[in-house]
């Protein structure tokens, strides 16, 4: 569950958490009842019911969905959820791939692209347009926006400025989505850390681990070795 405090619908009397709820949830619903319906995708709802802590956050959130699905943008939305959906697996938030995904799916997108989005620079199934998009999506999620000379150039080569534009703000809006996700561990992102310390088995020697190779029988085992070649 999310780290911070959920707003029940009760709680508030604010205009939007009620519509936004309206709409998520179902008319009249509060998402933190016992037994009530999730997502349309499935996810428990969590992120809604976080981000309600402070109204006009929401509003702004809710409005940077709003701008990037406009029929007014100049990016094609197929090669944006690709984009998005690439920024939330180099992220490591489930919750970004995962709804990303799914927006391709909607998009008619290609299955063959979808499923090899976390090896893309590997894989054929993408044209020389969706390989500038994904490396440029890249060096936004995994470099903080150190994009190489050749990568832009190679983007500049089949996106307009204006694409380009809307390509790295919403490409860092959901920098910032995965990002607060994983932090508040909201939704499919709440999960415990993978990497973890393996226990070793009963009677392991931790001092001597940390000294073999620097002590002098394991240096003659070693010379001899090299002897016998």
């Amino acid at each position: 569950m999310s780290r911070l405090r959920e707003v029940a619908r009760s709680e508030t009397d604010d205009p939007v958490v009620h519509a936004m709820y309206d709409l998520v949830f179902g008319k009249g619903v509060d998402p933190l009842e016992e037994g009530a319906a999730r997502t349309d995708t499935g996810s428990r709802g969590d992120w809604w019911t976080t981000f309600a802590l402070v109204p006009d956050v929401l509003e702004h959130a809710v409005a940077g969905f709003v701008l990037y699905r406009s029929p007014d943008r100049r990016l094609d939305p197929v090669r944006r959820e690709l984009a998005l959906a690439r920024i939330g697996w180099a992220v490591g938030s489930a919750f970004v791939y995962s709804q990303h995904v799914q927006a391709l799916r909607g998009l008619g997108a290609d299955e063959g692209q979808i499923a090899d989005l976390p090896a893309w620079s590997v894989s054929s199934a993408y044209g020389a347009t969706e390989r500038a998009v994904l490396a440029y999506a890249d060096a936004l999620a995994t470099q903080g926006g150190r994009v190489a000379d050749e990568c832009f150039e190679a983007l500049r080569a089949v996106l307009g400025d204006e694409e380009i534009l809307e390509l790295t703000y919403v490409g860092a809006l959901y920098v910032q989505h995965a990002v607060m996700s994983r932090a508040l561990r909201l939704e499919w992102d709440d999960r415990p850390d993978p990497v973890t310390t393996v226990a070793p088995p009963e009677g392991f020697d931790a001092e001597r681990f940390a000294t073999t190779g620097a002590d002098r029988s394991t240096r003659h085992r070693l010379a001899r070795l090299r002897e016998r070649r």
